[in-house]
């Protein structure tokens, strides 16, 4: 089916400060702002992944944690935990509060980081709360 040349495009959903602008420039300006904004839109995905990499090799826990977590018969598989993606989720330790340390899932969802709770590092810590916000 022809599309209607004399209707114009609807517009996505963006702030007037950056549609006004754009309605006003000329095709091939706007041909390249496309260009631009495709490149800087992968460029900001690859930025986004070598974080990503970065922050896990830095928090990610080590074969002996993971065995010590084993041995005390907590499950180190994501399909044990219901919301746990099971790809791209990690086990990290986060310091809740000073002298506080506890296991967690992580990942990324879109543009945010999601924790769930597993456990304390040090069982005479107690369980604490059930996810982390």
């Amino acid at each position: 089916m022809a599309s209607d040349d004399s209707s114009k495009p609807s517009a996505p959903d963006l702030p007037a400060y950056l549609q006004e602008p754009l309605e006003r420039q000329s095709p091939d300006r706007l041909e390249s702002i496309a260009d631009y904004a495709t490149e800087l839109a992968t460029w900001k995905r690859r930025q986004r992944e070598r974080e990503l990499r970065q922050k896990r090799a830095e928090e990610v826990v080590d074969d002996e944690e993971l065995e010590s977590l084993e041995e005390r018969e907590i499950a180190t598989d994501p399909e044990a935990y219901e919301d746990v993606p099971t790809s791209g989720a990690y086990i990290t330790i986060k310091e809740t509060k000073p002298g506080y340390h506890y296991y967690y899932w992580q990942w990324r969802d879109g543009e945010k980081w999601r924790n769930e709770y597993i456990a304390p590092v040090n069982p005479k810590q107690g369980t604490g709360s059930n996810t982390a916000q």
